[in-house]
């Protein structure tokens, strides 16, 4: 694994190399992470954690964060005391071509069709 920077608060993502589809699946899985992918996806910005209004403590935030994180589907650093994510597009695209857009594509559709848009 690599990791951002060469001090304490670095996080410690995978290289685009180890990033593996498994992994990806598995952390699109989760109803709470897909939000997350979701919402990255459309802002298309670095947000914060605190950004997003989860039903789920703190703690549990930021669980489902580093199972995104070490899935290589986010990129997180910190700016000062917070931290912000960043949607993997590139990465993910270039491993995966078409698997984000067909998974958002098919999560926003599911969204409408449940009523949970």
């Amino acid at each position: 694994m690599t990791t951002a920077a060469p001090n304490a608060r670095a996080l410690v993502h995978p290289a685009r190399e180890e990033i593996r589809l498994e992994g990806v699946l598995h952390a699109l899985a989760d109803p709470l992470r897909l939000l997350v992918v979701r919402e990255l996806a459309s802002e298309d910005a670095e947000l914060t954690c605190s950004h997003f209004e989860l039903p789920i403590t703190k703690s549990t935030t930021t669980h489902h964060f580093r199972v995104l994180r070490e899935a290589g589907l986010v990129q997180q650093v910190y700016r000062g005391t917070a931290k912000v994510n960043v949607l993997r597009r590139a990465d993910l695209d270039a491993l995966f071509p078409g698997l984000l857009d067909s998974v958002l594509a098919a999560a926003a559709g599911q969204a409408d069709r449940l009523g949970d848009a």
